[in-house]
């Protein structure tokens, strides 16, 4: 990944915590993407953010026909206000990393999978910008540090970013000390799953995008199913992860999401791997980080 979509992210910050203190968030995206780029670019500003009547986009960022400036438009029909501000954190981060290259940005809801790798690239870099914009990692680190990762701490995160859960769960996973599989369930079956590097590397990952991956029986998120409802507990890692150590555990972290968006999200927290010299039948590490579902930032409501 680039590390210009961080830099330009954390740049926007160390002006905020200048301007507004340590204690600004979560952040007022529509606020500051027109004062930001009034300042910053004036002869291209961004002259409105809109609610629009767009059916099968979550986001976009066009350019007036005057070229003289731009307009964020995100989807009315969205109704959560988390995914509202990763959506025009997303499209600012367009307009600040990608405007030179076209003038209209149209991000839909289609499998990050199935664009060409130009729009990939983009689309991911306007991730990370939003996420490190919205969650920066000095201050997301703050709020973790020394805390037992579970779903009370990843609320906190969320409550004070103003961001779903599944963004602060998956911006946590940048910072676990231990290996970590974030996954979104529904009626059943694993929607995508991201592992941290470590969980990677020690062939700890679910191939969603290559496979159907019905949820363990004996998992307890077979267990949950009322709103808002959580909780955590200990089961055998191979459930998940048939190549684990017989006696290795895992945490479960169980979140039912409240809301109209229908999905289960969930934490598998492991120990460390056995040592890869003592693991037999391993994988080429390109083809593993190759088969790996990345959820696209739309899908983190």
């Amino acid at each position: 990944m680039a590390k210009r979509p961080i830099a330009e992210a954390n740049n926007v910050s160390l002006l905020l915590n200048h301007v507004l203190g340590a204690e600004r968030f979560p952040v007022d995206v529509k606020e500051l993407a027109l004062e930001y780029s009034r300042e910053r670019f004036p002869s291209e500003p961004i002259s409105s953010i809109k609610a629009l009547v767009a059916p099968g986009f979550e986001g976009m960022l066009v350019k007036h026909p005057s070229q003289s400036k731009w307009k964020i438009g995100y989807n009315d029909q969205i109704q959560s206000a988390g995914r509202i501000r990763f959506t025009l954190a997303h499209e600012f981060g367009h307009y600040l990393l990608h405007r030179t290259l076209r003038t209209d940005f149209q991000c839909t809801d289609e499998d990050m999978h199935d664009w060409d790798s130009m729009q990939r690239v983009i689309e991911s870099e306007a991730d990370v910008f939003a996420s490190y914009l919205l969650m920066p990692l000095d201050d997301f680190r703050r709020q973790t540090m020394g805390q037992p990762v579970g779903i009370e701490l990843i609320l906190h995160c969320a409550a004070r970013y103003g961001v779903s859960p599944m963004a602060a769960a998956l911006k946590w996973t940048e910072i676990a000390p231990k290996r970590a599989v974030v996954l979104a369930v529904r009626d059943g079956f694993v929607l995508w799953a991201r592992s941290n590097r470590a969980a990677v590397m020690s062939g700890a990952y679910l191939a969603t995008k290559r496979d159907l991956i019905e949820v363990p029986s004996t998992s307890s998120l077979c267990e949950c199913s009322a709103e808002g409802n959580s909780h955590s507990s200990v089961r055998p890692a191979r459930i998940w992860f048939p190549k684990e150590p017989q006696d290795m555990p895992l945490k479960e972290h169980i979140y039912v999401s409240a809301g109209n968006y229908g999905y289960t999200l969930a934490i598998l927290e492991l120990p460390d791997a056995i040592p890869r010299r003592e693991r037999e039948d391993e994988g080429n590490d390109e083809d593993r980080l190759a088969s790996i579902s990345i959820p696209t930032w739309k899908g983190k409501s």
